[in-house]
C-alpha cells in the first residue's frame, strides 16, 4: 500500500500534534508556582541547572545536524543557549557553579534521550522545535515573571535574551519555514511528531521533580 502523507506542513503538524502534551507541561504545578511568585530565586536557579544539561546535549546534536545536507539549514548560531545559561549559573550560584549544581534523575533521562536519537534529523527537528520556539515565545513571559515576582534583573536571565535576533516574530516564522522545507518523508514526519510529544513529556517529568524539590509556600 502507498504511504499516505500527513496533511499539513511539519510546523503545523508539530504544533497540533503536541497540543495536549504542551498544555500539560506548561500547567505543571512547579511552573504555575514559579510564574505566580510562590517560589524563590533558588527554584529558578535549579531550573536553569536542568536547562544547562538539556541544552548541552541538544547543542551537541546541533553540531552533528549542521553537517546533514537536509538539516543544516535548521541550525542557527543565533539560537545557541549554553553560553548564556552558563553566565546565568555563574551569577546564580557563583564561580564554582559547576560543583554546586545538581542534575535531577528526570533531566538525566531527558539528556540520555537526546544522546540516543538527537542526531537523527526527524528527532532533532522535534526537540529543537519544542525547545527553541518555546524560548522565543513562552520563555519571554517567564523572563518577565522572574523580574516581576523575584526582583531579578538582566543578570541571571540571559538565557531568554537573543541579542542576535532583532525581531522575534519574523525569526519564528523563518524557523517554521525551515522546518517545513526539511523534505521529510511521511514516515519521518510521523517520527518527528511522536518525538515532539516525547520531548514535552520529558520536560514535564523534569518539572514534576522540580516541584517535589520546591513545594513553595
Amino acid at each position: 500500500m502507498p504511504v499516505v502523507a500527513p496533511e499539513g506542513t511539519l510546523s503545523v503538524l508539530l504544533r497540533d500534534g503536541t497540543r495536549r502534551e504542551h498544555e500539560q507541561a506548561e500547567n505543571e504545578g512547579f511552573v504555575a508556582r514559579l510564574m505566580s511568585g510562590s517560589l524563590d530565586v533558588a527554584a529558578y536557579a535549579d531550573l536553569a541547572a536542568q536547562q544547562h544539561a538539556v541544552y548541552t546535549a541538544l547543542e551537541q546534536a546541533s553540531e552533528a545536524v549542521r553537517h546533514d545536507a537536509r538539516g543544516e539549514a535548521l541550525v542557527f548560531d543565533e539560537l545557541t543557549r549554553v553560553p548564556a545559561i552558563e553566565r546565568d549559573l555563574a551569577h546564580l550560584y557563583g564561580p564554582d557553579w559547576r560543583e554546586r549544581v545538581r542534575t535531577l534523575p528526570a533531566t538525566r533521562t531527558y539528556v540520555e534521550r537526546l544522546h540516543d536519537v538527537g542526531t537523527r534529523l526527524p528527532q532533532y527537528a522535534a526537540h529543537a522545535y519544542t525547545r527553541y520556539l518555546g524560548d522565543l515565545s513562552g520563555g519571554q513571559i517567564v523572563q518577565r515573571m522572574m523580574q516581576r515576582h523575584y526582583g531579578m534583573g538582566s543578570a541571571g536571565l540571559e538565557f531568554y535574551d537573543f541579542p542576535e535576533i532583532s525581531r522575534l516574530k519574523p525569526f519564528k516564522d523563518l524557523y517554521r519555514e525551515r522546518l517545513d522545507a526539511l523534505a521529510l518523508t511521511p514516515d519521518e514526519i510521523d517520527v518527528a511528531v511522536g518525538e515532539a510529544r516525547e520531548a514535552f513529556r520529558l520536560n514535564r517529568a523534569v518539572f514534576v521533580e522540580l516541584g517535589e524539590a520546591h513545594p513553595g509556600r
